[in-house]
């Protein structure tokens, strides 16, 4: 068993609940930051982008970066501050939880 020391990466859970009505316009902004932070940041190993089937007004994030610092670098981004900007006035509530990545299987 690997301690906590020792994890494979610096994973993001994020859950958005939304104003009726507003979906399409967040996931429009949050694929686009998704796609940035993959491409453009190297600390930045994954980011998905999930829509619950019985919750319809929610979005989830699944991302993993490398530590936390790339997780910091990802919040100084400018593509990051764009999808804040645009999604600000979308969201009712949001969580977001860190989590370290003890495994991965395929």
């Amino acid at each position: 068993m690997k301690d906590h020391a020792s994890t494979d990466g610096f994973v993001i859970l994020a859950r958005f609940r939304l104003r009726d009505g507003t979906r399409p316009r967040f996931l429009a902004a949050v694929r686009d930051n998704a796609a940035q932070s993959v491409a453009t940041e190297p600390g930045c190993r994954r980011f998905d982008v999930l829509t619950p089937l019985e919750a319809a007004g929610e979005v989830v994030l699944y991302e993993i970066y490398d530590d936390e610092a790339a997780f910091a670098a990802h919040l100084a981004t400018p593509h990051y501050a764009a999808f804040r900007e645009v999604t600000a006035g979308l969201v009712l509530e949001s969580r977001i939880e860190r989590l370290s990545l003890d495994e991965h299987a395929r």
